[in-house]
């Protein structure tokens, strides 16, 4: 598997899949979840919608993902987790590593080979970014995916440097 990283807007990754660092109710949102929501327009709501009828009806929980169409972006699907909120008090740090394990397993069973992750609970969920950096990477490793390319595509310059230190 080959890793590497971007320095941009991860709505612009010409990849299979792009994983959206979702909220539970896959209805849209902020940060990257609203970029995505927004520059993949209306089928993305629309199948999220649908799921959020079925079998997601409470939401997709912390840890878990699940795919929908890409709609106007330049992928073919986006997979949506849920990361956790950072606490100082309890570990959830097996919560945020099965964020990148079942997004991974989600894109073997779609067939994708090429995946773009956003550094999933950094931004308002407020996980270190060097540990979450540390996280990402060493479940992307271990994880055992046939997805060829991985790409972690940071927002900006400090998310960048605290990837490539732990690469």
């Amino acid at each position: 598997m080959k890793l590497t990283l971007v320095q941009g807007d991860i709505t612009e990754q010409r990849v299979d899949a792009v994983v959206n660092a979702a909220n539970s109710s896959l209805l849209g949102g902020g940060g990257v979840d609203g970029a995505i929501h927004r520059r993949g327009g209306p089928e993305i709501l629309s199948e999220c919608r649908k799921l959020r009828a079925g079998h997601y009806g409470k939401g997709l929980p912390a840890g878990q993902a699940v795919a929908t169409t890409a709609g106007r972006l330049p992928a073919r699907w986006v997979i949506h987790t849920v990361g956790p909120v950072h606490s100082a008090s309890e570990d959830r740090s097996g919560l945020l590593a099965s964020c990148y394990r079942e997004s991974l397993r989600v894109a073997d069973t779609l067939g994708a080979a090429s995946v773009a992750f956003p550094a999933i609970s950094t931004g308002l969920y407020g996980w270190p970014m060097d540990d979450a950096a540390r996280i990402a990477l060493e479940t992307v490793r271990t994880a055992g995916a046939q997805v060829e390319d991985v790409r972690f595509v940071l927002f900006d310059a400090a998310a960048y440097a605290a990837f490539e230190a732990r690469l």
